[in-house]
């Protein structure tokens, strides 16, 4: 063992050693070679890619070599340039370097060791006598304890840390290192190491120190030498490469592992050194909550969820302090980052922002296809895959009269009517919508789904007020005065409601309408107005209980030319019959007449109904040809009697009125009027049978008249006799 004193003194001296050497290579020549020169001895192990530098061979005196070594340089061999004399000299130790042109070292030292093999060349067939004197001393050389050497320390280098010692003399010490080391050996046998150790990097060094002659021969075996680096606490703990975010689904229970940070200490294992602990810095607890969203095994570094439940769609960043020496003072650490990202599960059920929808009232004449509503939902999930909702309507609607649509992926659903409503049918309907999310829920009480109700009152639709005609014409002289009644506005059923009617867009005024009766006059004389000119209006007609619901028609006014004074009024055309309800029949109406002054001229006829708004309302004609014009009924059913019917004929400017006489009658099975029948003989009449039954009557009545009377009398006969007088019942 080496004494403590010598070990503080190898601590003190400084000295600086050479950097670690390439392995030295040995390479042997025989003596006396008569083979050719040059003789390649070894290929050096230059580096490759060097080619800007050049190699420099130095011999044992550190000058150039002289003689017989030299190094191609394009193969990179050692060379012999001639025969060699072992007896001259037995070994050559030779440096080779790659160095640039300025001296700075590229590659090496390398260093070659030449050995020259021994040929029986002396003596040869001769003897010689020598004396040896042997001297027995106590052997030095023996082997050494371990080292053991601290990394890192800090001291004067070369730092001497044991000695080896041959006692004999002329002795040759040297130096090997497996792995190579920064160790050296000076000539009296003390070893050094020359700088800082790094266990990190070798942790052990196997040193060989050998003693020899100066022939390079060893004494003795080598003596070996095993250098320990002890370990300092010199690196702090190294975190693993911080990697993707790590996914947790909402929802996950308490104790779920999350990850665990693993950091490596590249100090001793087993030691102090690398005994790394944990500590969770952050997140830090919430105030006022108990218990932590995280947990930290500070042994294993093992990260587990805690009580506190995690919303979806938070990152949160977990710091993690790994700290060697098991934690204690003076330890080294670091902080080690990993990100927690917390995935959205199906846990919220869609739900409508409005359960109640006030009722909604449609027309039973609303169109199908039209928006009757728009619902809203909402869903607390964050994925759009669980967004996604299923609406459908669950009561309320037996005859499938609405139905749903909406987009994919939207919180909107539109309830749209699909058939025709009907009041008598339903007046009302609660129409029950449910929503539920598309994918399947999870969690704790998912639920039914939500509803939502929507109330649709149906409107019963009055029609609006219908009248005889869907438009309105009318002839009128210009010379018509103010008050004349020119038609007469009627609704198609007289026994409807009440109408109330009203003239549009008279803008000369020409014209007045009763409000009841709907009778159209002239409100002041036609100033202005032209023959063969129109005028037009519009009659409202509105329901006096409902003024919203309203008929517009049109009345169209045809000027004509003033009627003349001298102008005569032509006789009745010959009656003609039609009969009722209305057939496709008429009667033909000429417009040629016997006065001259109004058969003159040329040019076609223009037959027009006189300005009574019952002819207008009852018959309608119209023009054949040039010089006819065809009179029909216009309802279906007319009174049946004689009927005088104006026509207004007008030709050149000048017109006059026909009265065409029409009987109207029943329509019998053919389609012809039905002829009254004579009286057959032997049958009373009508008032002889009337006057037969009265007489009748009247007897019987005298008859019943006397037969009361006398029983009256008889009666009061009997009732003024005395009772004594009355007569007893017989006994039988």
């Amino acid at each position: 063992m080496v004494p403590a004193w010598l070990w503080l003194l190898c601590l003190s001296i400084p000295q600086a050693l050479p950097e670690a050497q390439p392995a030295e290579l040995h390479v042997e020549v025989p003596e006396n070679y008569g083979g050719n020169f040059p003789l390649y001895l070894t290929k050096l192990p230059l580096p490759r890619g060097e080619a800007e530098g050049q190699i420099v061979l130095l011999g044992n005196s550190g000058m150039a070599a002289e003689g017989p070594f030299a190094v191609d340089t394009e193969s990179g061999f050692l060379l012999v340039t001639r025969a060699l004399d072992r007896e001259e000299q037995p070994e050559y130790q030779l440096q080779v370097t790659l160095e640039t042109e300025d001296g700075r070292v590229l590659w090496g030292p390398q260093l070659v060791l030449v050995h020259v093999k021994d040929e029986n060349d002396q003596a040869s067939g001769h003897q010689a006598t020598a004396t040896v004197n042997i001297s027995i001393v106590e052997s030095t050389w023996v082997p050494l304890d371990p080292i053991h050497l601290a990394e890192n320390l800090k001291v004067p280098y070369p730092h001497h840390i044991s000695q080896v010692h041959w006692s004999g003399e002329d002795v040759h010490y040297y130096l090997e290192s497996q792995p190579p080391g920064p160790f050296d050996v000076d000539t009296k046998g003390k070893l050094y190491v020359t700088m800082e150790l790094d266990r990190e990097s070798q942790a052990e060094y196997l040193l060989q120190v050998r003693a020899q002659n100066t022939h390079g021969e060893d004494y003795a075996e080598p003596l070996k030498l095993q250098v320990v680096v002890t370990d300092e606490n010199d690196n702090a703990p190294v975190c693993p490469p911080r990697g993707p975010p790590i996914s947790i689904p909402e929802l996950s229970p308490a104790g779920t592992k999350v990850t665990r940070v693993l950091a490596e200490d590249m100090d001793a294992p087993g030691s102090p050194n690398s005994h790394v602990v944990y500590r969770l810095l952050s997140p830090e607890p919430e105030e006022e909550t108990e218990g932590r969203a995280f947990e930290l095994d500070s042994a294993s570094g093992s990260v587990t969820l805690g009580a506190l439940p995690l919303r979806a769609g938070q990152d949160i960043p977990l710091q993690v302090l790994a700290v060697d020496l098991g934690g204690a003072e003076g330890g080294l650490s670091s902080t080690c980052e990993v990100t927690v990202t917390i995935t959205d599960i199906n846990d919220h059920a869609p739900e409508f922002t409005t359960s109640q929808i006030e009722p909604i009232s449609l027309p039973e004449d609303t169109e199908p296809g039209t928006l009757v509503a728009t619902l809203m939902a909402t869903d607390g999930d964050l994925e759009p895959a669980f967004r996604r909702m299923d609406f459908a309507i669950e009561a309320g609607d037996v005859y499938e009269t609405f139905g749903l649509k909406w987009e994919p992926g939207s919180g909107h659903v539109r309830l749209l009517l699909l058939k025709n409503l009907s009041y008598e049918t339903a007046p009302s309907y609660q129409l029950v919508v449910v929503v539920r999310s598309e994918a399947e829920l999870v969690g704790p009480g998912p639920g039914p789904g939500a509803t939502a109700t929507v109330t649709v009152l149906v409107e019963k639709v009055v029609p609006p007020p219908k009248l005889n005609q869907e438009s309105y014409e009318a002839s009128v002289p210009i010379s018509t005065p103010a008050g004349s009644l020119l038609l007469t506005i009627q609704p198609s059923d007289p026994m409807s409601i009440p109408i109330r009617f009203s003239l549009v867009n008279d803008s000369e005024g020409w014209l007045c309408i009763k409000e009841v009766s709907g009778e159209v006059h002239t409100a002041r004389p036609l100033q202005g107005a032209r023959p063969g000119d129109t005028y037009t209006v519009l009659v409202e007609a509105q329901d006096a209980d409902e003024p919203t619901r309203r008929t517009v028609v049109t009345l169209v006014i045809h000027f004509l030319k003033a009627t003349s004074a001298s102008a005569p009024t032509l006789p009745l055309v010959p009656t003609r019959h039609l009969c009722t309800p209305r057939k496709n029949h008429g009667v033909v109406v000429s417009g040629a007449s016997e006065d001259t002054d109004l058969a003159d001229g040329h040019g076609p006829y223009h037959f027009a109904l006189g300005p009574n708004p019952t002819v207008q309302r009852d018959w309608r004609i119209q023009a054949l040809n040039g010089s006819h014009a065809y009179l029909t009924l216009a309802l279906h059913w007319v009174e049946p009697r004689e009927y005088s019917v104006p026509v207004v004929v007008s030709r050149n400017n000048r017109m006059w009125q026909l009265l065409v006489r029409v009987i109207v009658c029943r329509c019998n099975v053919e389609g012809q009027c039905m002829r009254k029948v004579g009286r057959m003989k032997g049958m009373p009449t009508k008032l002889s049978a009337v006057g037969i039954l009265v007489g009748t009557l009247l007897a019987i009545g005298i008859i019943l008249i006397l037969v009361f009377t006398h029983l009256t009398l008889a009666r009061k006969k009997d009732l003024d006799q005395p009772v004594d007088s009355v007569p007893l019942k017989a006994a039988v």
